[in-house]
Parts: structure tokens; sequence; C-alpha cells
């Protein structure tokens, strides 16, 4: 099964395998989000070990998918060869931060409004936050379809399937953060619904847009890896471990991290 659908990407071109993977992705977030027709609140133990397992996953897939093929693909020796990894992971960090102070968004917790001041709702600015961590997961996903469609070997379609499989996993637990509090606000099912699965909308236009800008300037990749790395990390220090720590249940939020990490460890290693 893998091996099917790792040919049939391979057959076609890199932007339009990104769209697929990222509508995949996608669409296991809406399956999250469906949650809320069976739910009004979920258990907030259970909610953080979810949450800790999202940040594992990041970070694994950050280093094992694309800050080490960053490093590899890069030409040079000692300094040389890691400054494009370094450049572009602090680029995709910074790029984050500045969102971060912009746009106005609200945690799931509820307890701060960031960004410039607005009179949005609170529904909106939660759509928004969850918005902003798909950004660069949808990126990651179309430079690596990019990179091995331009023949880089440190890229490969499998590599780039593997990803999609391990940010499709952690989608999961997002939408559900994202539909489950704004049903407990009193909003419909359906709309609770509609704007938790919406949230990663922007993962097909981020990874159609990589998969593009990388095929047409394959210099840029080892930098554009980095910077999907940077941009994830910055998400995951900065909002989903110090939320996931946030209900009193540390062990079980970092047991979650743990095994989201060693997961996508094993599907990277194992399968690319």
């Amino acid at each position: 099964m893998f091996d099917t659908i790792v040919d049939y990407l391979s057959s076609i071109s890199p932007a339009y395998a990104a769209l697929l993977a990222t509508t995949f992705t996608w669409f296991v977030t809406a399956v999250g989000a469906g949650f809320v027709f069976f739910f009004k609140k979920i258990n907030r133990t259970v909610m953080d070990v979810m949450m800790g397992f999202t940040g594992g996953v990041m970070v694994a897939a950050s280093f094992w998918s694309l800050l080490a093929p960053a490093i590899n693909m890069s030409e040079g020796e000692n300094f040389v060869k890691v400054m494009p990894a370094a450049l572009g992971f602090l680029g995709g960090a910074v790029f984050i931060f500045i969102l971060d102070k912009i746009l106005p968004h609200l945690h799931v917790n509820f307890k701060k409004v960031e960004g410039i001041k607005t009179p949005w709702q609170k529904t909106t600015l939660l759509v928004l936050a969850i918005t902003m961590h798909n950004i660069p997961e949808g990126l990651a996903i179309g430079v690596l379809f990019g990179g091995a469609a331009a023949g880089m070997p440190e890229a490969s379609i499998a590599g780039a399937v593997i990803l999609a499989i391990g940010i499709g996993l952690q989608n999961l637990p997002e939408g559900v953060a994202v539909a489950v509090p704004l049903r407990r606000m009193g909003m419909s099912r359906r709309k609770s619904f509609m704007l938790g699965q919406s949230s990663a909308l922007v993962e097909p236009i981020a990874g159609v847009l990589g998969a593009v800008a990388v095929t047409i300037f394959t210099p840029i990749l080892p930098y554009a890896l980095a910077f999907a790395a940077g941009a994830m990390i910055f998400v995951v220090i900065e909002e989903v471990v110090p939320e996931s720590q946030q209900g009193g249940n540390t062990d079980l939020a970092t047991m979650g991290f743990i095994g989201g990490f060693i997961i996508m460890m094993v599907l990277d290693v194992a399968l690319g």
C-alpha cells in the first residue's frame, strides 16, 4: 500500500502531489474536528496528552525529515556545510515570531489574546492560532515533494509521504483542540466543525507554494527545509508544549511528547 502510494505520487507533478498529501492532512484535521458531533468537551488529561503527542511528532519531523536532509545536501565542510540549515532554521523561527506578534490569535486555554489588538471574536482568534501552526507543516510537505522532483537524493517521495502521515497524526488532536472548545463556548456542532476543519485549509496552499518554489529555485532547498523546521520548532516551544503543561498533567503530557517523537522517528527511519 505504501509503495503504491509512493509510486503514484512519483508519477505526477510535485505541486499536484503536494496538494494531494496536504489534502490528506487537512482531512485528518476534519476528522478530529468531527469529534464535536459526539463530545461537547474533552477530558483535560486527554487533551494534554494529545497536545504533548503533537509536539513530539513536530520535533521529530523537524529533525529527521527536514534538518538532517538540509544539512546532508549542503555543499562544503564544517561551518560552511551547516550554515544553510542554520540560516534557514533561524529564518523560519523569525517568520513565525513575526506572525505571532502581528496576527491576532487566541490559545486553546483562552487566557491571553496575542498579536495586534482587534475586535474579532474569540472563535476567530482560536482558529487563527491553529492556522498559524499549519503554515510550516504544509510548507514542509511541499518542499520535500519539490526537492524530490528536482532530483535531490536527500529529498524523496517516500520521505514526503511519511512526513504527511506524521503531520496527519498530529493534526487529529489539533482538530479536536479547535472544534471542541468552540462547542463548549455555545457554538453549534456544525459551525464548530466547519471552523475546526478550516484551520487546516492553509496546508494545501502552503504545500503547493513550497513545491513550486523549490522546483523553480532548486538551490534554496536546504534553506527551505530548515526554514520549515525552524517554524515548527518555534510553534512547539512557544505554544504546544506550554499548553500541554498547564492542566497539571505534566508527566502524562511529557510521555505523550515522547510517544509522538518515537512514532515519527520510527516511521521516518523504517520507511524513509
